[in-house]
């Protein structure tokens, strides 16, 4: 599965194809085939992403997840700070990365 990943043009924050829109959760990406450039174009030059690429994806029992560790970790949020990911309460958080 393909899904694509970005940041916000104007708050930075990483984000994913949800089919419609851009969503800060991972598990909203949805398989874009092989739109993904057209898809990048039209949000791009909407000025709604930079920096957009397509990526392989997973889909298990708890949703999509990035092939790769490095969006892993751009899913989740900072390594270095627990606290400000987006699943500060859960403590099996990291095991989803690895």
């Amino acid at each position: 599965m393909k899904i694509l990943t970005g940041n916000n043009l104007k708050t930075g924050a990483v984000v994913w194809w949800d089919g419609q829109s851009w969503s800060i959760h991972v598990e909203d990406a949805v398989d874009v085939g092989d739109r993904a450039d057209d898809i990048i174009s039209a949000e791009e030059a909407a000025r709604r992403v930079v920096g957009a690429y397509a990526i392989d994806g997973e889909k298990d029992a708890q949703g999509v997840r990035p092939a790769h560790i490095k969006d892993r970790i751009r899913a989740l949020g900072p390594t270095v700070r627990p606290d400000l990911t987006l699943k500060p309460a859960d403590p099996e958080a990291g095991n989803w990365v690895i």
